[in-house]
Formats: structure tokens, sequence, C-alpha cells
């Protein structure tokens, strides 16, 4: 009976151990205009996750340091972190900006180097960002997202997603960003029939300029969305981080959206 409570025991452990938490921030114009305090800030909402996704790096002067910047600060709190930053977006029509990857080396491995999608550069403004992860022996691929405004349709860029899957059939692949767009839009469609589910519903990730009441979210943009038969879900959720800050325009340099979050298995 030992034996089995034992088995059982490690079977449980193993489970536990594999899991991975994910986040996703839209952290807005992160440059050189981000203070000390504010990296700080950031460092310690995101320090607990293994793999942390940022969109809207500044493209031009202070996007690089900032996320250097916020590597060393993650590495001051004992646990070791790498990073990786996109070469700016091919973008002529819109803002050009960078993506940005770090993560915890104890749990996480990098493979290969990560690359900006090209084939669809002329169709998508600010091309998603791929990664590939390996964890416990099994790889996901992360592509990490920035939409063009609502104002602009971003339905134009989102509908090419549906290609990915067929680009990159050896993939895991797993989506994360900021859509502009919420994930009942019938855009997002043909990927829920690939499989591909959000792990929002419902829930708004951008902030109002000002709150009413304790209502200080705005719009349903930002989403996680996953494949089902590779990646077990586990649990989601967002950051509130305004809630620490005495007023939202306090809060907003940080940023006008919440951080997002998916902790998951692999299959």
């Amino acid at each position: 009976m030992n034996k089995i409570y034992c088995f059982l025991f490690l079977l449980f452990a193993s489970s536990f151990y594999s899991q991975t938490k994910l986040l996703s921030w839209n952290l807005e114009n992160f440059g050189k205009s981000k203070s000390n305090q504010e990296i700080a800030f950031i460092s310690n909402t995101v320090k607990d996750f293994d793999i942390v996704t940022i969109q809207e790096v500044v493209a031009g002067n202070g996007g690089v340091q900032a996320v250097a910047r916020l590597a060393d600060e993650l590495n001051r709190k004992g646990t070791k972190w790498d990073y990786r930053i996109s070469d700016p977006t091919s973008s002529s029509m819109y803002k050009t900006e960078r993506y940005a990857f770090l993560w915890k080396t104890n749990n996480v491995k990098l493979k290969g180097k990560p690359w900006l999608e090209r084939n669809y550069h002329l169709e998508i403004d600010r091309e998603p960002y791929f990664a590939t992860f390996e964890i416990k022996g099994k790889t996901i691929t992360i592509a990490s997202f920035h939409a063009i405004t609502k104002s602009k349709q971003p339905e134009t860029e989102i509908k090419y997603f549906k290609f990915l899957p067929q680009e990159y059939p050896n993939l895991n692949l797993l989506f994360a960003g900021d859509f502009n767009c919420p994930q009942s839009n019938s855009v997002f469609t043909p990927l829920k029939k690939m499989g591909f589910a959000p792990i929002l519903k419902n829930q708004k990730t951008s902030l109002k300029k000002k709150c009413k009441g304790s209502n200080c979210l705005a719009s349903e943009y930002d989403n996680v969305f996953y494949k089902t038969s590779s990646i077990n879900y586990l649990k989601s959720d967002v950051i509130l981080f305004y809630e620490k800050f005495i007023s939202l325009k306090e809060a907003r340099k940080i940023s006008d959206h919440i951080p997002i979050w998916l902790e998951f298995s692999l299959n």
C-alpha cells in the first residue's frame, strides 16, 4: 500500500511541477519614459510567472534598454531570467514597435531563435513575434501580437491568423497579446474551429481614462488562444494592478492595459 501512495505522490508531484504560468501585458510605450520606480513595480507584478511576453516595446530610443532594465530588476530577486527582443515590426502604415519575451531559465528553455512572422508582414502592420520554449521535454511556440487599433479594424489583420497553424503544422502554437478586438468577434471563428480557445470571456482588459465608481475597465481586448488538444488549461485571470495606485492617472503611467495570465501544462 505504501508503494501505491508513493507512486501517486510522485505522479502528483510530477504533474504539479510541470505547470507553467504565462503572463501577457501590453505595456504602453515601454521605453525610456518608464522610471526606475515604474520598472520595479512591473518587475514585482510579473516576478511569479515563468514566461512573460510584452507588447508595445518602443522601437526607437529606449525600448531595448527598458526590457534590459526589467530583466536586470527581475534577476535581483533570486531567480535567473533571460530575455529576447524582436527587431522593429515592419509597419509602414502604422506605428512600428518591438515585442519581448522574458523567462525563468530554471523552468523554461528557449529553443532556436525567435522570429517575426514575415509571410504576412504586408497584411499585418505589426507582425507577431514567435518564440519556441521547451518545458519538461515538451515544446510550445508562443506568438505575441499587438493589433492595430479598433478604429482601423483589427479584424483585417486577425483574419490571417487562421493560416498560421497550417503554416507551422509541427508547432504547438499559442497566440497571446492585445487583439484590440473581443474574442466573441466572428473573426476568431476559424481559429476556434481548429481547436483554439480563449482563456478569457467577457473580461475587459483596457483602462478607462477615469473610473466610474468601481468600474475602471473599458474594453475586452487582450487574450490568449491556446490549442485545447495539446495544452492543458489549468486556470487564468487578470491582474488589476491599478488598484495599488491612488488614481487611475497614476496607474496609466504603467500602462493603459492590465496584464492577463494563463497557467497550463503540456499534454
